[in-house]
């Protein structure tokens, strides 16, 4: 897969990295919202599955490398788990990081918007059947509320907190509460809604105002305030978020980047959010 760069100023490079493509059923990923209006918006299969990409963001900004979610790595989920999840492609990490000169061990930072399997399986690694830290020289930022749900999951997080993700990697972390600022200008905030502890990315660097709205608005297809998943513990949270966030970020016109989307890697929406009037696309 070819990789798209994104030079936002001067001292700040955005790269997307392959972690992975699964396929998820459509009408929960889009909860409510009937198939005749979502599938106008964002195509699927015959299984009602829509396409889903995992794919990292590398920051390299102020002479650090800081990756946003780590992908569903590679040998991490079980037969059944990639069949259910409809993986089609695992992680290729390594790869696109050695085309800028990198490995695994240069990464200084690892953002997490939450630690859904999605986007936390890509943390550890097998070696010699022992699991190890994927990025062993990083720090992980995870917000309070989510590490504490990710080590002690409900009945129903249980499905996709698993301790195969976290128990490597637990001295890595370091959490926050409401927002946290990684280099001036790259910013966590705590949100909600899709997960107690879900967290937004928001980068300010240079003429820019750039948003990661991480699983509120995984797709470009989520545009509506009102679209949440059938996935979220706390869909009025989503929605009233969005309302905080999203909605002005279209009326501005600001970029909104994306882990999931099958065919954008950000775009911006006309104020009215009726059209797309710029945008990078997946090669």
């Amino acid at each position: 897969m070819a990789q798209e760069q994104w030079k936002i100023s001067e001292d700040t490079t955005l790269t997307w990295l392959n972690g992975g493509v699964t396929h998820m059923d459509g009408g929960a990923m889009f909860g409510v919202v009937p198939r005749p209006l979502w599938s106008k918006k964002y195509p699927a299969n015959d299984a009602n599955q829509i396409e889903l990409r995992t794919d990292p963001i590398l920051i390299q900004v102020d002479g650090k490398n800081i990756l946003l979610e780590a992908g569903i790595g590679n040998g991490r989920l079980n037969e059944k788990q990639l069949r259910n999840y409809g993986v089609t492609e695992e992680a290729s990490l390594e790869v696109g990081l050695k085309e800028l000169g990198l490995t695994l061990a240069d990464i200084d930072d690892v953002l997490m918007t939450h630690m859904h399997f999605d986007h936390a399986s890509g943390l550890t690694t097998e070696v010699d059947g022992e699991r190890k830290p994927a990025f062993p020289n990083a720090t992980i930022w995870v917000q309070e509320i989510e590490w504490e749900e990710m080590r002690n999951p409900n009945i129903r997080s249980k499905n996709t907190y698993f301790k195969e993700n976290w128990d490597a990697i637990a001295h890595q972390v370091k959490t926050f509460n409401s927002e946290h600022e990684i280099v001036p200008g790259v910013k966590q905030l705590h949100t909600g809604g899709h997960s107690a502890g879900h967290s937004i990315i928001h980068i300010t660097r240079g003429e820019r105002d750039i948003w990661h709205f991480a699983d509120i608005m995984p797709t470009h297809a989520h545009q509506n305030v009102l679209w949440v998943l059938a996935y979220d513990d706390y869909p009025m949270d989503s929605i009233e978020k969005k309302q905080q966030f999203v909605a002005p970020a279209i009326q501005n016109e600001d970029w909104i980047m994306f882990y999931h989307d099958y065919k954008y890697r950000a775009l911006r929406f006309s104020q009215d959010g009726k059209e797309i009037i710029d945008s990078l696309l997946k090669e």
